[in-house]
């Protein structure tokens, strides 16, 4: 997670919402990103999504037995991403109360569809929650 958290220090010195994310297989990081929809001027370009987009490539394509370690609790379109890929575990930092589908607003990695994966939350909460707390200070 620490790792994560330095991704998402990458997002913010790029004026980017600070999130940051990391695969690993086997004590292997396969892959590291941070947001970047503004750069890319992609809205689906969320560091988990990105992370585990180059995961797939550098492995052919699934991601089983890989943990993904995000700072924020992914919405929708990740924790789908996430079930798609095949992720064997999911870890994430900050609960996302307003748009969170690990377990917050709701938990689509759990048995909603055929495909489930185990995810965990609040791991270093407070210093993922940090990060998003000052960035969104500033937009205000």
């Amino acid at each position: 997670m620490r790792l994560a958290i330095e991704e998402a220090k990458f997002a913010l010195s790029e004026d980017e919402v600070p999130v940051g994310a990391v695969v690993v297989k086997d004590g292997a990081i396969i892959s590291r990103a941070h947001n970047r929809c503004r750069a890319l001027c992609d809205m689906s370009a969320h560091a988990e999504f990105l992370a585990m987009k180059e995961a797939a490539v550098s492995l052919g394509g699934r991601l089983t037995g890989c943990v993904l370690f995000v700072t924020l609790e992914p919405c929708a379109m990740c924790a789908g991403a996430a079930l798609n890929y095949r992720l064997a575990d999911l870890v994430y930092g900050a609960y996302d109360p307003e748009s969170g589908c690990c377990g917050s607003v709701a938990d689509i990695t759990d048995h909603w569809f055929p495909l489930s994966l185990r995810s965990i939350g609040g791991i270093l909460e407070k210093e993922c929650s940090e990060l998003l707390t000052s960035f969104f200070k500033t937009k205000h």
